[in-house]
């Protein structure tokens, strides 16, 4: 790998962890005691050095289990630095990231998204350790975070680009005037903003009018999102070195409403009926942007990748069967030995 980036010696890794998991303080603590023996310093987000906050976390002030707040594991800087790490806290601003070499997200997809916004900011790579159940965008499991920091601290890695989308939403009434604009890693959602009746709208593809139908609303997804949101709501799983965009209307009231996977050189257009409901569109579910009758949602490849850290080269494929739970029995395969690297355990427990 190149050096560091911050010049000189310096290296510095950002952590950002789910914390409502008990699993959380023993992997910061493998990843402290690793940097403390590298001299890479270790920075954390205030707001994962916190128990829950009724009104931040959960603005309701209610989570699925009832009106109590869940047990919560917050990250213990003073406890790190026991163990000899040198640490840093920053607030989860945008800047949050900025001059790391890397962040290491400890938690599942969720976290990975909150994770990646600042990743992507600061143009640095992230790297998704789960703790969670399904958690496909992580990289590795828990109980491999030793072997994952000594090939960090090494810089035994290599970085992939994952496609990312830019949308922006404009109100034809009123040329040239911008209501919102903003970028997704898995899918951008237009969706009603109420739950009743369906949006009127129309698909373009690249200037050209597609089909209008009224629907709950449409999900436009990279392929790293196609196993996400776009999966559940019908849409084919498409590869992650694919490059590609894929439309996926949701609960569409029309004979031709089918997922279409168009160029990554596409523009798709969505257009709200005018004289229909008010939308609004989520990013990634994390960013919302507001969308009044009438308005135009464009969405198009955005020219700055997310920088995707790999440490493994697992198949595809693989990652499927395993994440979920894929049955696989019987496969014999064309040159099964090679395939397994001689991992034959490994192979007979993902058939099992």
């Amino acid at each position: 790998m190149d050096g560091d980036r911050r010049g000189g010696n310096h290296r510095e890794f950002l952590v950002v962890a789910h914390t409502g998991r008990a699993i959380v303080t023993e992997t910061t603590a493998a990843i402290a005691r690793h940097c403390a023996a590298a001299g890479v310093t270790l920075r954390v987000i205030d707001h994962d050095t916190r128990s829950f906050v009724p009104g931040v976390d959960f603005p309701t002030g209610q989570v699925e289990l009832g009106p109590e707040l869940p047990e919560s594991f917050p990250v213990n800087p003073a406890d790190l630095r026991d163990i000899g790490a040198d640490v840093a806290v920053t607030g989860g601003d945008p800047d949050a990231a900025a001059g790391c070499e890397l962040v290491i997200v400890l938690g599942g997809d969720g976290t990975f998204l909150r994770a990646a916004e600042l990743a992507y900011g600061a143009d640095v790579p992230v790297l998704g350790i789960n703790l969670g159940r399904i958690g496909f965008l992580a990289e590795a499991e828990a109980n491999r975070i030793d072997e994952v920091m000594t090939r960090l601290v090494e810089r035994d890695y290599r970085i992939e680009d994952r496609m990312t989308l830019d949308v922006t939403i404009a109100d034809p009434a009123h040329p040239g005037q911008i209501l919102g604009q903003s970028w997704a890693l898995n899918e951008i959602a237009l969706q009603n903003r109420t739950n009743h009746g369906v949006l009127e709208l129309v698909t373009e593809v690249d200037g050209r009018p597609v089909s209008a139908f009224g629907a709950d609303g449409v999900l436009v997804s990279t392929p790293t999102g196609s196993t996400a949101y776009a999966f559940s709501a019908g849409g084919p799983v498409m590869w992650p070195d694919l490059e590609a965009i894929l439309v996926v209307p949701n609960n569409a009231h029309a004979l031709f409403a089918r997922p279409m996977v168009t160029s990554p050189r596409s523009r798709i257009a969505l257009e709200i009926d005018k004289g229909g409901r008010s939308a609004v569109v989520l990013c990634d579910g994390r960013r919302q942007l507001q969308v009044p009758p009438g308005a135009r949602i464009e969405i198009v490849r955005s020219p700055r990748p997310l920088k995707w850290l790999r440490i493994d080269s697992e198949p595809f494929a693989d990652r499927l069967v395993t994440k979920f739970k894929l049955p696989v029995t019987g496969w014999r395969g064309g040159n099964d030995a090679a395939w397994r690297g001689g991992n034959d355990a490994a192979w007979r427990g993902r058939q099992g």
